[in-house]
């Protein structure tokens, strides 16, 4: 039995106002998408949500052609102090409409309550906050004394933090004075689509965004439109493999943020309860659906076996269940195809000789669940060690110096990210000019700021997200 026992608090559904159709939003308008009709699922229950129109080749004909009007004859010809008002209207909005966004989020994702509430939706307005402080300063961003947009973004973005990726990408493009054609993820839709009525409520000029509900055919053709300047993935490395293809050759600026198979390295001189919080939050922060998630332990061999105990009595006092419940620190996994991928790597994980331990917590029987996993003598010639499993599993290699240890968290085709725990200043300082990796975090992990640039190396991608750096990506510079 655990130390504390919890009641269920779960957050209202009807919070969501869960519409029976959703549609696609072009010209400013939610119209009937000519493409064919996807029903959404609750990954907790199992049960459709809601159906949703998509859009085909000709939709995305007629979105970008709508934001290339808009950008001609509006927004890049709109002072930027004129475009921070609807940047900072839109971010209040978000703001005004939290408890609604969090629960929708929650119910389509399968994301806890907590994580939509206090992380995905506040960050989100954050970014559009932020973005907004740059739009009548750009001439002093560094990129020149008179930068220009590049004119229609297309846009693709995945379903693990679907309102919080599409700020990611549109807050910096309409700062910048682009116009948006943006797909979100064909499995989570529903937060997108309301995020274009706070485009309505915001009275943001018609064409300015347009949201393309779809599966990857959608995005395929927003990618391959002549008429797209710029395109933003975050995804797979397969598909960012593929777009790279797809505009080689053309003037379409591009940036991706990929796959990552990040190492959090602990030192013998770490403070163990805290890394042990800080390796919690790397891998099993939205069930591991993070491209940035620490899924890589690597421990110095003489604390191993503390590191270990304390993490496994850490992750069995995680509770799995209802998303929507305010106690639930891990929710479903997104759909039956993730939850396969995940089984069928821990199943390879078992047949390489790692030795695998599940939290004894109890798993719902409908739902798409995965139990928080923590696999120990790993090697790195394993798939667990190499392969990106986006789910609530944790490889743990050892190492006994600092170079062993820089040796083995770059021995990864990816490089989004990295943590490192020890009580130097020093080591921290010298291992991080080591590691090939965008962000590299001391002493915590999974802190995000809008102000800081985020992005990957290898076949993690290219570009970088945030901050002033970020604006380049959006920037004729």
């Amino acid at each position: 039995m655990g130390i504390f026992e919890y009641a269920p608090a779960p957050e209202s559904r009807d919070i969501a106002n869960l519409k029976d159709h959703y549609r696609p939003f072009i010209g400013g308008e939610f119209v009937d998408g000519s493409g064919e009709p996807l029903k959404t699922v609750n990954p907790a229950t199992e049960e459709i949500l809601a159906e949703v129109g998509t859009a085909s080749v000709s939709d995305v004909d007629a979105a970008v052609r709508a934001a290339r009007a808009a950008y001609e004859s509006v927004w890049s010809k709109m002072p930027g102090r004129e475009r921070a008002k609807y940047l900072f209207r839109i971010a209040r909005l978000i703001q005004e409409r939290s408890r609604e966004l969090a629960v929708l989020e929650s119910l389509d994702n399968g994301k806890p309550i907590k994580e939509s509430r206090d992380s995905d939706i506040p960050t989100a307005a954050a970014h559009f906050f932020y973005h907004a402080g740059w739009a009548d300063k750009l001439e002093y961003a560094g990129y020149g004394p008179d930068p220009k947009p590049l004119g229609v973004a297309g846009q693709v973005i995945p379903w693990n933090f679907p309102l919080l990726m599409l700020a990611w990408k549109i807050a910096p493009a309409l700062a910048t004075g682009n116009t948006v054609v943006l797909k979100p993820a064909e499995t989570t839709p529903l937060t997108a689509l309301v995020f274009a009525e706070i485009c309505q409520q915001a009275e943001l000029p018609p064409g300015v965004v347009n949201i393309l509900p779809g599966a990857g055919d959608v995005g395929a053709a927003v990618v391959e439109h002549g008429d797209v300047d710029k395109i933003a993935f975050t995804g797979s490395t397969e598909v960012g493999k593929l777009i790279q293809r797809t505009v080689a050759g053309t003037r379409k600026k591009l940036t991706l943020e990929l796959g990552g198979k990040a190492a959090n390295v602990v030192f013998d001189d770490a403070p163990l309860d805290q890394a042990v919080e800080g390796i919690v939050n790397g891998i099993f922060f939205n069930q591991g659906h993070v491209c940035c998630a620490g899924s890589r332990l690597l421990v110095q061999e003489s604390v191993a076996e503390e590191v270990l105990e304390k993490l496994r009595y850490r992750v069995s006092t995680l509770r799995l269940g209802d998303p929507l419940d305010k106690n639930t620190d891990i929710g479903a996994i997104n759909s039956a195809e993730q939850l396969a991928k995940i089984r069928g790597l821990v199943e390879s994980g078992d047949a390489e000789g790692a030795q695998r331990w599940t939290s004894p917590c109890p798993v719902p029987d409908r739902g798409f669940f995965f139990a928080p996993t923590v696999f120990s003598d790993v090697h790195q010639s394993m798939r667990i060690a190499r392969e990106e499993i986006f789910g609530p599993v944790l490889s743990v290699l050892t190492f006994r110096t600092p170079d062993e240890a820089a040796a083995k968290a770059n021995n990864t085709p990816y490089g989004l990210s990295a943590g490192i725990w020890t009580e130097k200043g020093s080591r921290i300082l010298w291992m991080a000019n080591k590691l090939r990796a965008g962000v590299v975090w001391a002493n915590t992990f999974n802190r995000f700021d809008p102000a800081a640039p985020f992005g990957g190396y290898q076949e993690s991608g290219f570009g970088r997200e945030g901050g002033r750096t970020g604006l380049e990506a959006y920037l004729d510079v």
